[in-house]
């Protein structure tokens, strides 16, 4: 299948001109006159890559960047910029924007085409699909490594295991780096002021955790424990600020991750607020379903305490449990000791408030 690329220029020669080579070269093209013409044709189109011209009329190359870099979708498209602006400066403020690269009229063919081939291959090495354990960490690290994108990055990488219900890191505290699961299952919670745990967040083999407080260079806000026995290893924070900086692709992916984070504590919340109690509990059992399970291995189970379960839908234990006792004599689930067992998702999914 045919790479697509979005070429956004004014200038009718260069646009044909640069249309033609990368068509010789077995790429599809999709051509815009103007910046907005161009943000327009990228959401609707998703290309592999954009080439864009700073100087335009309607919105300039910044512009289009900026405006790109706001949505979900295109955020994480390769950018090159093409301007016969050779200044230092404007160079660098494309770079500090997002862009991945940079090109200078007049350029050859040779030129276009290797930033092309450059720009799409790290895009794919970005997206490959690592091993979510240690050993898919440190290749992905090394990955980006290897892109010159950073140059002294940590090796060695250790793993310290915790003990279910163990900390790993307490609210209040100043983050020293972020945190990757290698095995097992963690969760965030928030405390109130009268003692009571909420849980903020659920996290699997493979995700990583704790970079909001990082980024925003603040204490943490929850504390983070082991829900079952885990092996957990941190990213200094050198490290992972050397990513994000240098690397626009990678701060990206960070950037999405914590959108997505953001849209999921607004989701918690309003359930709080609007929801009944048997709503919350059968959504909270969705959560760890769509968390946790694998959904073409049959039925879904699950050893978690009374009390977890109560701080992830916010409600008492005692209320849990009567909930959880109804609707096992609605036959929805599968009650052994401290195991859930979800016998029904699809009416779960859809309780009624």
């Amino acid at each position: 299948m045919k790479r697509k690329i979005l070429l956004i220029e004014d200038n009718l020669e260069m646009r044909e001109n640069t249309s033609e080579i990368l068509e010789l070269a077995d790429y599809l093209v999709i051509s815009a006159s103007n910046g907005q013409e161009g943000v327009d044709l990228a959401v609707k189109e998703l290309p592999d890559l954009i080439i864009c011209d700073i100087m335009m009329p309607a919105l300039d190359g910044y512009e289009v960047l900026n405006a790109l870099s706001k949505n979900n979708e295109t955020m994480s498209i390769p950018f090159i910029f093409l301007t016969a602006k050779a200044e230092r400066l404007d160079q660098r403020k494309g770079m500090e924007m997002g862009a991945d690269d940079y090109l200078i009229k007049p350029f050859d063919d040779l030129e276009l085409l290797s930033a092309v081939s450059t720009r799409l291959r790290k895009n794919d090495l970005l997206k490959r699909n690592f091993s979510r354990d240690i050993n898919g960490l440190n290749d992905f690290m090394e990955a980006v490594k290897g892109m010159d994108i950073l140059n002294q990055l940590s090796n060695q990488r250790a793993l310290k295991t915790h003990k279910k219900k163990e900390n790993i890191y307490l609210e209040g505290n100043s983050p020293k780096g972020i945190y990757f699961i290698n095995s097992g299952k963690v969760k965030t919670s928030i405390t109130n002021a009268d003692g009571k745990d909420l849980i903020s967040g659920l996290y699997n083999t493979g995700d990583f955790f704790g970079y909001l407080a990082l980024l925003e260079e603040t204490k943490y806000t929850e504390t983070a424990s082991a829900l079952e026995d885990a092996e957990v290893c941190m990213i200094p924070k050198e490290d992972f600020y050397g990513l994000i900086y240098t690397s626009p692709d990678v701060s990206k992916k960070f950037i999405k991750m914590l959108s997505n984070e953001l849209a999921s504590k607004e989701d918690q919340l309003l359930q709080l607020a609007y929801n009944s109690v048997r709503k919350r509990v059968a959504e909270a059992l969705m959560t760890l379903y769509h968390k946790y399970g694998e959904q073409d291995q049959g039925p879904f189970s699950m050893k978690i305490s009374r009390e977890d379960l109560s701080n992830l839908v916010g409600t008492s234990t005692e209320t849990v449990i009567r909930t959880l006792s109804d609707f096992k004599d609605e036959k929805l689930v599968e009650l052994k000791g401290g195991i859930i067992t979800i016998l029904n998702p699809d009416k779960l999914s859809s309780m009624k408030n």
